[in-house]
């Protein structure tokens, strides 16, 4: 499998726009997650830095993180954050939609990761569901669930539409947008 990376979009993207996050709010429940973050790109040289940055008032200065490598095509070593270096490592056995904040002074924080290519509804959803104080919904299962309640709404727009077919978007297509046979019956 080849996977090819344009280097300069995301990066400008991300350094131009802030890091999207829904963090737990401070209480003494302890859950599964501490929020969630969904990224802009699956690069992760541009998509750190804001994010540490974003992070560093309400939880200090991030100094490494962990993820598994399934979801990101390249992991640095390193990443430059204002000045000093960010230590990024890889473990396969990490869920993988789970992205581990680690900070030598503060502690330790597991964020949920949204994929970049998520829908905004399905993004609210998940950012809100990860920042429950005292759930006990692991990354994984919140993705999963999303992943079937997306499948429900398509199931329940094939029906209440009387079978539409979808466009490429996602979105139910009126019979006249689609191509006539060879003999002009539709």
């Amino acid at each position: 499998m080849i996977t090819t990376l344009d280097r300069t979009a995301p990066r400008d993207l991300a350094a131009e726009l802030p890091a999207r996050l829904s963090l737990t709010p401070k209480t003494t429940l302890a859950g599964q997650l501490d929020g969630a973050w969904w990224p802009y790109s699956r690069d992760l040289e541009a998509e750190l830095p804001p994010l540490a940055a974003a992070l560093e008032e309400p939880w200090g200065r991030i100094t490494r993180v962990t993820v598994n490598p399934t979801r990101w095509p390249v992991v640095p070593h390193t990443v430059p954050v204002d000045g000093r270096t960010l230590h990024v490592g890889w473990f396969t056995e990490q869920d993988p939609d789970k992205l581990i904040l680690l900070s030598y002074i503060a502690g330790r924080w597991d964020l949920l990761v949204i994929p970049p290519e998520t829908a905004p509804a399905a993004a609210a959803r998940l950012m809100a569901a990860a920042a429950i104080p005292g759930s006990v919904l692991t990354a994984g299962v919140l993705t999963a669930n999303e992943a079937t309640i997306d499948v429900q709404r398509r199931e329940a727009t094939w029906e209440g539409e009387g079978g539409a077919c979808l466009s490429p978007f996602g979105n139910p297509m009126d019979r006249s947008a689609l191509p006539l046979p060879g003999n002009g019956w539709r």
